[in-house]
């Protein structure tokens, strides 16, 4: 098992985001590119025409299918996946 999810983590880095994240709904994904693109709620909900508690609601399903507990951790395994800003 051990082996499994380590293969799974190190293909996150060449993997498309549809790829890594089977789980994800599409709107879920779009979701977790536009946070690992630094936005807020507020300024995610505005650019897809959804109201903030929408996003929020997305949000935490993304934090469930991911088993993250929080925003930094869900960002932090997007950017893995190639998802958002890359850092330099």
């Amino acid at each position: 098992m051990a082996e499994r999810l380590s293969a799974l983590f190190a293909a996150f880095g060449s993997t498309p985001a549809k790829e890594a994240f089977p789980t994800l709904t599409a709107r879920e994904r779009e979701i977790l590119d536009l946070l690992a693109a630094g936005l807020t709620y507020r300024q995610i909900a505005q650019r897809l025409c959804v109201v903030e508690k929408t996003v929020r609601n997305h949000v935490g399903a993304i934090f469930s299918k991911l088993q993250v507990h929080d925003r930094a951790a869900a960002v932090g395994r997007a950017r893995d996946a190639g998802l958002g800003p890359q850092p330099r």
